[in-house]
C-alpha cells in the first residue's frame, strides 16, 4: 500500500511534475476517480483544471471489445482494425455512437454545466487519472485530447505496473508515475481508502479550479484586489491570503450573489483547505445561498509540527483570526457567519464559538471530536448541529456525551449507515442538505 487516499496520491505525484510549471499546462482529469488527483497536481501547478470525458465505443456483440472511442467537441477515434476484423456495419457504429454519446453529454452537463470546456490547441494537456491498469481509459483519454487539439500530451497516474509505459506507446509525449510495483492486481490495491468519488465531489473540484493561477487571466491575488475595490460587486469565487499568526495562510472565497452569511470550514488533523469532502459541503452550501471560507489553519512549516495539527485553543485562535479577517473587508462585513467543523476541526469550531464575545451565528460538526473541546461545551451558545455517520460508533458515542454537556440550541442527527468519512453513497449529500439548512435557517 502507497497512498492513504486519492488526495495524498494527487500531492506525491504533483512533487514529480514541478518541470511542467511553465509549459502553459491544462490538468485533465478522468472522472470519478482521476479527479481528486488531478485537483492536486491542477493546485500545484498553478493550472486550470477540466474534466477529460470519454465513452468507449464497444462492439455491439461483444460490449467489452473496443472499436474507438468518443470525447467531447464531436472527436471521436476508431480502430479500424478492430472494426473490420468483426464486421461492424457502419448503421451499427452509428447507433453504438449515437447511445455512447447522450451518456458522454449527461455527464458533461452534470459536471461541468453551461461551461465550455478548455481550450487545448497548441497547449501542454496532463492527462490524470488514479492509476493505470489495463489502460484503456487513458490511453483513450490522450488519443481524444491528441484530436482536440493539444500541443503536447502528458499522462501521469499514481501507480502503474512495472512496464507500463510500453502500452503507452505514442499516445503520449511523456509519462510520469510515482510507483511501478512488479506485482499488480488492481490499482485499489495500493491505497488504503479507495471509495468511490461521489459526483458532488467533482462538481466542486472543478468549480474551485476552474480559471487556475497560471491561464493567463491574472493572479488569483489580482482577482482579490479588483473585488476589494470594487465593493458593489457581490458575486466571487476567490483565491485569497489570509494573514494568521504573523503569516499567510491560502484560502479560497466564494460568495454567492445575495448570500444570507458565510461559513467558515475548519478542517480534520489529515486533511487541508483542499479536503474533498468539505468542497463538495461547501457547494452544497454555496447553491443554498450561502458564502464559504475553505482555508489552512495552519502554514506548511507548522503543520509539520504534529503538536499544532491537535492544538485546538491554536485551531480555534484561528477560526477567530479569519473571522475578524472578514469582518475587515467590504465585501463580507455584512454578512453573519458560521462555523463547520470536520473531525478535530470540529473541536476548534466549538472552541471557537465558546469564546467570550464570540458573535458566530451557528455551528455544524461533522463526524466531529467535540470530547476535544470538552471543558468549553457548556459555553457555547451558538445553535450547533452535530452529524456522525451511524456506522462510526466511537465518534457517535462521543458526540452524545457532547449532546449532554451543551446548554445552546443543538441536535445530534445520525446518518444511517455511513461510516467516520461520510463516503457510503448518498452520505455526503445528506451532510450538505443538513448543514445547507441548519446554517440558511440560523444566519
Amino acid at each position: 500500500m502507497y497512498f492513504t487516499d486519492r488526495t495524498d496520491a494527487g500531492r506525491r505525484l504533483a512533487g514529480r511534475l514541478g518541470e511542467l510549471k511553465g509549459r502553459d499546462p491544462v490538468v485533465l482529469g478522468l472522472p470519478r476517480g482521476g479527479v481528486p488527483v488531478a485537483a492536486e497536481v491542477a493546485d500545484a501547478l498553478g493550472a486550470p483544471l477540466d474534466i477529460c470525458l470519454v465513452r468507449k465505443l464497444g462492439v455491439p456483440f461483444q460490449p467489452e471489445l473496443a472499436m474507438g472511442a468518443i470525447g467531447e467537441d464531436g472527436v471521436r477515434v476508431l480502430n479500424d482494425q478492430v472494426i473490420e476484423q468483426t464486421g461492424v456495419s457502419d448503421r451499427d457504429l452509428a447507433e453504438v455512437e449515437r447511445r455512447e454519446r447522450a451518456v458522454l453529454e449527461e455527464r458533461a452537463r452534470r459536471y461541468r454545466g453551461a461551461r465550455e470546456p478548455s481550450d487545448l490547441t497548441g497547449r501542454t494537456a496532463v492527462v490524470v487519472d488514479d492509476g493505470f491498469a489495463t489502460g484503456a481509459t487513458s490511453l483513450a483519454a490522450c488519443r481524444v485530447v491528441r484530436a482536440r487539439g493539444a500541443g503536447r500530451i502528458v499522462l501521469a497516474v499514481p501507480v502503474a505496473p512495472r512496464g507500463w509505459t510500453t502500452r503507452v506507446g505514442a499516445a503520449a509525449d511523456e509519462t510520469y508515475c510515482v510507483h511501478e510495483p512488479v506485482s499488480f492486481y488492481a490499482i485499489g490495491q495500493f491505497y488504503a481508502d479507495f471509495a468511490q468519488t461521489p459526483d458532488e465531489e467533482v462538481v466542486a473540484a472543478l468549480r474551485l479550479r476552474r480559471g487556475g493561477t497560471g491561464s493567463g487571466g491574472g493572479s488569483a491575488q489580482d482577482v482579490e484586489a479588483q473585488d476589494v475595490e470594487a465593493e458593489d460587486v457581490e458575486a466571487r469565487d476567490v483565491e485569497v491570503r489570509i494573514p494568521l499568526g504573523g503569516r499567510e495562510v491560502g484560502g479560497r472565497l466564494t460568495v454567492p450573489e445575495g448570500a444570507t452569511g458565510l461559513v467558515l470550514f475548519a478542517h480534520g488533523s489529515g486533511s487541508s483547505r483542499h479536503s474533498p469532502r468539505n468542497q463538495a459541503v461547501a457547494a452544497a452550501l454555496n447553491r443554498a445561498g450561502l458564502g464559504t471560507l475553505l482555508f489552512d489553519l495552519l502554514t506548511e512549516e507548522e503543520a509539520d509540527d504534529r503538536a499544532n495539527v491537535f492544538d485546538t485553543p491554536l485551531l480555534a485562535e484561528r477560526l477567530r483570526q479569519a473571522g475578524d479577517w472578514l469582518a475587515d473587508r467590504p465585501s463580507t462585513a455584512r454578512l453573519r457567519t458560521g462555523y463547520f467543523g470536520a473531525s478535530t476541526g470540529a473541536a476548534a469550531a466549538l472552541w471557537a464559538a465558546a469564546e467570550p464575545g464570540s458573535t458566530v451565528g451557528a455551528v455544524v460538526s461533522r463526524g466531529g471530536r467535540p470530547d476535544l473541546a470538552d471543558a468549553r461545551l457548556p459555553e457555547v451558545t451558538a445553535p450547533t448541529l452535530l452529524i456522525v455517520g451511524g456506522a462510526d460508533p466511537v465518534v457517535l458515542d462521543l458526540n452524545e456525551q457532547a449532546q449532554r454537556r451543551l446548554r445552546c440550541e443543538h441536535r445530534l442527527v445520525t446518518v444511517p449507515g455511513a461510516g467516520h468519512l461520510f463516503e457510503e453513497p448518498g452520505a455526503l449529500e445528506r451532510v450538505g442538505r443538513l448543514a445547507a439548512d441548519w446554517f440558511a435557517d440560523r444566519l
